[in-house]
């Protein structure tokens, strides 16, 4: 069943409405937009499309942390053999003038 309701666009809003739908057939187009926002934007959609975000994403996280080993293997390696990179501060060097 349907419901007859008043509207109150914007101006842009309309004149794009007029532009997308043919003509007599504006209220099922603006039908059809309202559904398919609501079901996009409805909570359990959005928590849908996060968790296959996540699924899909779950990789990246992983392989981040593989890459980054290798980097801190080393780190730990010079730590280890007493290397350092910068040099030693000197108390002349904490002096200001």
């Amino acid at each position: 069943m349907a419901k007859r309701i008043n509207l109150i666009l914007e101006d842009e809003t309309a004149q794009a409405i007029t532009r997308a739908a043919k003509p007599g057939e504006r209220s099922r187009f603006i039908n059809r937009a309202v559904q398919y926002y609501a079901a996009a934007h409805a909570p359990d959609a959005l928590r849908a499309r996060l968790k296959q975000a996540a699924l899909r994403d779950r990789y990246l996280a992983e392989e981040a942390a593989r890459d980054w080993r290798a980097v801190d293997h080393e780190a730990w390696q010079a730590l280890n053999r007493g290397e350092r990179r910068g040099k030693r501060s000197t108390r002349a060097a904490e002096r200001s003038t």
